[in-house]
């Protein structure tokens, strides 16, 4: 656990796989949790699991001193694919890495 400005906050971490010897189908399952604490004893709990080759789900819940459930409703709680968010963001990078390396190759 570590504390900064009256947060206190840790992290997990967990990832197990397995395969199947006469099919050689491999199966995956990774999770992580973060849990944050305010000075007011206030909890934010960060969750996201991935099964292998599924998109991740994350998840964000909050809860006040008394462990109550802060917007108990369901506008509040979403899962969010973030897969093609990250799709694009890979392609864009990898754009321009590509004109970075041309540049460099070219002597610009």
């Amino acid at each position: 656990m570590t504390s900064r400005s009256n947060i206190v906050s840790s992290s997990s971490f967990s990832f197990s796989s397995s395969s199947n010897s006469s099919s050689g189908q491999a199966t995956g399952q990774a999770s992580t949790k973060q849990t944050f604490v305010d000075a007011d004893g206030n909890k934010t709990v960060k969750t996201s699991n991935q099964t292998l080759g599924q998109p991740a789900v994350h998840e964000t819940r909050q809860y006040d001193s008394r462990g109550q459930a802060l917007g108990d409703n369901d506008s509040s709680r979403r899962i969010e694919d973030v897969s093609d968010e990250q799709a694009e963001n890979d392609k864009l990078y990898e754009e321009r890495m590509e004109d970075e390396y041309a540049k460099r190759e070219g002597g610009a």
